[in-house]
Protein backbone atom coordinates (compact mmCIF):
# COMPACT_ATOMS: atom_id res chain seq x y z
CA UNK A 1 0.00 0.00 0.00
CA UNK A 2 1.32 3.41 -0.90
CA UNK A 3 -0.72 6.50 -0.19
CA UNK A 4 -0.01 10.17 0.24
CA UNK A 5 -1.86 12.10 2.92
CA UNK A 6 -1.94 15.90 2.63
CA UNK A 7 -1.95 17.54 6.05
CA UNK A 8 -2.40 21.14 7.20
CA UNK A 9 -1.43 22.48 10.59
CA UNK A 10 2.01 20.93 11.07
CA UNK A 11 4.67 23.47 11.99
CA UNK A 12 7.59 21.65 13.64
CA UNK A 13 9.34 18.38 14.28
CA UNK A 14 7.02 17.58 17.17
CA UNK A 15 4.07 17.78 14.79
CA UNK A 16 5.81 15.31 12.48
CA UNK A 17 6.36 12.93 15.39
CA UNK A 18 2.70 13.18 16.47
CA UNK A 19 1.45 12.33 12.98
CA UNK A 20 3.92 9.44 12.60
CA UNK A 21 2.87 8.08 16.00
CA UNK A 22 -0.83 8.40 15.15
CA UNK A 23 -0.34 6.46 11.93
CA UNK A 24 1.74 3.79 13.68
CA UNK A 25 -1.11 3.50 16.15
CA UNK A 26 -3.39 2.22 13.40
CA UNK A 27 -0.78 -0.17 12.01
CA UNK A 28 0.81 1.95 9.29
CA UNK A 29 4.39 2.83 8.46
CA UNK A 30 4.72 6.39 7.18
CA UNK A 31 7.26 9.09 6.48
CA UNK A 32 6.09 12.63 7.20
CA UNK A 33 7.53 15.58 5.26
CA UNK A 34 7.01 18.89 7.05
CA UNK A 35 7.95 21.05 4.04
CA UNK A 36 5.61 19.23 1.66
CA UNK A 37 2.92 18.88 4.35
CA UNK A 38 2.50 15.21 3.51
CA UNK A 39 2.69 11.77 5.00
CA UNK A 40 3.67 8.95 2.66
CA UNK A 41 2.34 5.61 3.84
CA UNK A 42 4.62 2.78 2.79
CA UNK A 43 3.27 -0.23 4.68
CA UNK A 44 0.11 -1.39 6.37
CA UNK A 45 -3.58 -1.36 5.56
CA UNK A 46 -6.19 1.14 6.71
CA UNK A 47 -9.14 2.90 5.13
CA UNK A 48 -8.83 6.52 4.07
CA UNK A 49 -11.36 7.41 6.76
CA UNK A 50 -9.31 5.67 9.47
CA UNK A 51 -6.18 7.50 8.31
CA UNK A 52 -8.00 10.83 8.32
CA UNK A 53 -9.47 10.20 11.77
CA UNK A 54 -6.10 9.22 13.29
CA UNK A 55 -4.40 12.38 12.01
CA UNK A 56 -7.29 14.68 12.88
CA UNK A 57 -7.47 13.23 16.40
CA UNK A 58 -3.96 14.68 16.84
CA UNK A 59 -5.25 18.14 15.90
CA UNK A 60 -4.22 18.39 12.24
CA UNK A 61 -6.38 18.73 9.15
CA UNK A 62 -6.27 16.15 6.37
CA UNK A 63 -7.06 17.87 3.08
CA UNK A 64 -6.87 14.76 0.90
CA UNK A 65 -5.66 11.18 0.72
CA UNK A 66 -4.34 9.86 -2.59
Amino acid sequence: MSKTVYIEGMSCGHCVAHVEQALRGIGLTATVDLKKKTATITAGEASDEAIKQAVEDEGYEVTKVL
